[in-house]
């Protein structure tokens, strides 16, 4: 397997990362997930735009331009052959000394690596209760590097034999998924939280705004178990919920909506 590693192709198993790199010590970096479709990146100028948004709120330098990041993703892609898959940009601070303070002229590390694409089949979830989203942090709009409270819903979620954990934000709302958005018919009308409860502005969350219609609202922890269908979007695809906190969503079985936002993204 090949990956791209600060715009050279390296084989996997020789690429290294300085120990100092601040991505591994302190989590200082952010990333981006794209699907790979028919060879091609899925999305990838809205991806591009989200991973400078948060690089700006980080104060990290993005060491490429969009044209030539399309370039390195199209070699590597070519290079492993991949006709269905993943890409994972990592973007860091690069390496430094000890301490929190960043270097003054940062060298970032630039890293892409392909991977494959997860199962389609239905989720069950349930609501965290070892941890929360803080909605007031910016870290909630940028996918960076520390997933730890992510991490700790997602153990809650298996010990308790769901597939994956909601997280609530500070006010008891619902804000997201460790991995995904999140969408709700309720009453007939298909809802997401908002960017301000925490959620993250994800690319698909916006295709499936746009395609479907949904309205953004605050989303109250008890209005999971009115929903009469569930489901997650994220940058490669989406699944329906079929069980929440135990429980039968709608008749426990995919809904129509779902399967068609299915197909169509």
């Amino acid at each position: 397997m090949k990956l791209s590693l600060n715009g050279e192709l390296k084989d996997a198993a020789v690429a290294r990362i300085a120990p100092d790199d601040r991505g591994f010590t302190l989590g200082d970096g952010l990333f981006e997930t794209i699907a790979v479709k028919r060879g091609a990146p899925k999305r990838l100028a809205a991806h591009l735009a989200r991973l400078r948004d948060g690089a700006w709120v980080l104060g990290i330098p993005v060491p490429y331009t969009d044209a030539t990041i399309a370039e390195l993703a199209a070699s590597l892609i070519g290079a492993n052959a991949m006709s269905e898959g993943s890409l994972r940009i990592t973007l860091t601070r690069g390496p430094g000394a000890r301490g929190i303070a960043p270097p003054e002229t940062p060298t970032p590390t630039f890293l892409i690596a392909g991977g494959g694409l997860p199962p389609d089949d239905p989720l069950s979830l349930m609501v965290a209760v070892s941890t929360r989203r803080n909605e007031l942090s910016p870290l909630a709009r940028v996918k960076s590097l520390g997933y730890l409270d992510n991490i700790l819903a997602r153990r809650e979620a298996t010990a308790a034999g769901a597939d994956d954990a909601v997280l609530l934000n500070t006010q008891g709302r619902v804000a997201e998924t460790t991995i995904a958005n999140i969408f709700c018919l309720i009453g007939g009308g298909l809802v997401t939280p908002p960017i301000a409860e925490g959620a993250l502005p994800g690319v698909m969350r916006a295709e499936v705004i746009r395609l479907a219609r949904a309205e953004e609202r605050p989303i109250a922890a008890d209005e999971l178990a009115r929903a009469s269908e569930i489901f997650v979007s994220n940058a490669l695809g989406i699944r329906p919920v079929v069980r929440m906190n135990g429980q039968d969503v709608g008749d426990g079985a995919p809904g129509l909506i779902t399967q068609l936002l299915a197909v169509r993204l």
